[in-house]
């Protein structure tokens, strides 16, 4: 409560100096008819704030007591709360009543005086209304249901019992809960079907996930600044001398690297522009709404290419540009955009003799929807493998593409045009996962096909699948990006990290925050907050420390994952998936900011899939997902290798 209320605390004093200030500035103006009424309204009004103001600097002053594990310092915290709310029923009359005598017409004073308390009467509702928002965002209908965890062996246990009953109570309260806040974020989308079982779907997954912890959000918080300090502080010691070697490639290697960099290059064109006019905009914001105006009402292709919404021909018009080809060169473009059906277009792409296939990227609600489908279904491929896991929704989203370019002859549209072109299918993000995908389902009816995965998501493929997607996919990742670590395994490690790192730490929270705060935005040296760990043997470190235990269920998951032995002898509780294909990784080597410029070098190499097995925090997690970055890491790179090869 610390930073909320001293936010609260500010507002209000500054609101109180005001109220005093107008008061002494207007004292003896209230001698008029109806004047002793706003002289009595703006004195209440005054001790009101100062009441509410001690009580909130209670609450601060409380809450900075004990760390995010210790609450005892904090036991009087309850008692002050409810005071504090007992103190919105005085503030809530004192708001009407002063709204009703500044409506009085019996009241005749001074226009000014009158405009004063008119102000402050809006001050006050505003501030009313703006904390009931607040509380209904905050506020956990569960409250300390979700504590009530038991295993799966304690629940066939009590199938038949009350306690039975409850514990399915709960879960389904619980994913109601959930269910009710994702209809409420996409209220603006048409719902439907897929929709409803798309909400189900998800609310389950978030139900699980959050289902055995005690953290708030702003432990959250907390946990992710300390352990990006700490992994600030691990990359900063000397690397392991195996862990360097292995990234030394062979003569054979490198040039394999070079030619896959300057066609990634090539093609991560295709991936953007299949964003349409929002990236053209991104990228060019003072010259593309100009240059679109001008170019795009000529430009459009017959009814028959295109199919979905593009109003004012703005999506092609900024596909145009940032492709370079003509409007004969598009086979089909798809602008229609549902759950699990996103867009597409296929091109021939005469420079490098293909027909690229680009499928976008999130970029909609129902997008997000796609991405957050995270629950695995089984993928059989005749004469190729027996099954492997993959995302559900990302699969249904190449279902659909994929159907699509078969059953409505695209594809033989296309190699009827141009019979000796290649395939090569591309994507950025929830793109690259569908391309991935896509790509495996069509691998037997081209053989020659090539895929380029900019930036998939992580909790892709099973270990078998992405095995065999290294002979024609490759992923393309850049330096800390979240998306390419995003699975449920490193979701559930990236939890157990924070819980213990937040259990352990010796400082309390505010403290954590604000010099969190500062590092991200400053920088400097990581601080080296005390924990509980320092000093502990090596045995001890694989038991939980009590503090964990107070922000974990006890005998949830997540707990038993806490205690090596339980860990070792538990099967996971979500399949590991991984990223497609052979892996480039791109990482920042060096970077010289100037005032009006920055230079930016980078380096790249093979990869491999366990480099991506947990979760990194860093300022740049999300700017290193964004497709004009991956675009820009990858032209440096294709252009530092021309100028070498010119030398």
């Amino acid at each position: 409560f610390f930073l909320p209320t001293i936010t609260f605390v500010i507002l209000l004093s500054c609101r109180w100096i005001g109220i005093l200030a107008l008061y002494t500035v207007h004292k003896g103006q209230f001698n008029c008819p109806g004047g002793g009424l706003l002289h009595s309204y703006l004195l209440v009004l005054l001790i009101l704030l100062a009441s509410i103001i001690c009580a909130l600097s209670a609450l601060v002053y409380i809450s900075m007591q004990g760390t995010i594990s210790n609450p005892g310092p904090r036991k009087s915290l309850p008692k002050l709360l409810y005071t504090r709310l007992l103190l919105y029923l005085p503030e809530f009359i004192w708001a009407v009543v002063g709204a009703v005598w500044v409506s009085d017409s019996s009241v005749r004073c001074e226009k000014t005086v009158i405009n004063v308390i008119i102000g402050t009467v809006i001050a006050s509702w505003v501030i009313i209304i703006f904390t009931i928002i607040g509380v209904v965002i905050v506020f956990d209908p569960l409250g300390g249901k979700k504590t009530f965890y038991l295993t799966d062996t304690v629940n066939r246990n009590l199938e038949s019992s009350q306690s039975g009953q409850l514990l399915y109570n709960v879960k389904n309260t619980a994913t109601r809960v959930w269910e009710k806040r994702i209809r409420l974020l996409c209220c603006c989308i048409v719902q439907d079907d897929d929709h409803r079982v798309a909400f189900t779907s998800i609310a389950e997954l978030f139900r699980t996930y959050f289902s055995d912890t005690d953290l708030v959000p702003s432990d959250i918080a907390a946990g992710l600044t300390l352990l990006h300090q700490e992994q600030d502080k691990m990359e900063s010691c000397p690397k392991e001398p195996e862990v360097v070697l292995c990234h030394s490639p062979s003569s054979l290697v490198a040039d394999d690297l070079d030619i896959e960099l300057e066609n990634a290059a090539h093609y991560m064109l295709f991936a953007a522009a299949a964003y349409g006019w929002p990236y053209y905009i991104y990228t060019n914001p003072f010259t593309a709404l100009c240059k679109l105006n001008g170019d795009c009402c000529g430009n459009r292709p017959t009814d028959s290419d295109i199919t979905g919404s593009d109003r004012h021909n703005f999506h092609f018009g900024s596909i145009l540009k940032i492709t370079g080809l003509q409007y004969r060169d598009f086979i089909h473009i798809s602008f229609h955009n549902k759950i699990y059906e996103i867009p597409f277009f296929v091109a021939l792409d005469h420079k490098k003799e293909a027909i690229v296939v680009a499928v976008r990227g999130t970029l909609s609600f129902e997008d997000i929807l796609t991405d957050l489908s995270a629950d695995c279904e089984d993928l059989t491929l005749e004469d190729v493998l027996e099954n492997g896991f993959v995302h559900k929704g990302i699969t249904q989203a190449a279902n659909y593409i994929y159907r699509k370019l078969i059953n409505d002859g695209i594809l033989n549209q296309a190699f009827t045009i141009v019979p000796e072109y290649k395939l090569v299918i591309v994507g950025h993000s929830l793109g690259g996962g569908t391309a991935s995908i896509l790509a495996i389902m069509l691998r037997n009816s081209f053989p020659t096909l090539r895929c380029y995965a900019f930036s998939p998501p992580g909790g892709l493929l099973s270990k078998s699948l992405a095995d065999y997607t290294k002979h024609f996919i490759i992923s393309v990742i850049v330096g800390k990006d979240l998306v390419a670590r995003l699975s449920m395994p490193n979701m559930e490690d990236l939890k157990r990290r924070i819980v213990r790192i937040v259990a352990n730490c010796n400082r309390p929270k505010y403290q954590i925050l604000l010099r969190g705060c500062w590092y991200e935005v400053f920088g400097g040296d990581p601080d080296n907050f005390p924990t509980e760990l320092d000093g502990r043997n090596h045995d001890a470190l694989t038991q939980p420390l009590l503090a964990e235990e107070s922000l974990m269920v006890h005998r949830s998951p997540s707990y038993n994952a806490l205690e090596d032995e339980s860990h070792l002898n538990s099967p996971p509780q979500y399949p590991h998936l991984y990223l497609p294909g052979k892996i480039i990784h791109i990482v920042e080597e060096s970077s010289s900011r100037r005032l009006c410029s920055s230079d930016i070098k980078y380096t790249a190499r093979w990869s491999n899939e366990t480099v991506f097995s947990s979760i990194l925090i860093s300022p740049k997690m999300i700017t290193d997902h964004m497709p004009d970055v991956v675009l820009k890491a990858l032209n440096s790179l294709s252009q530092e290798h021309g100028s070498c090869i010119s030398c």
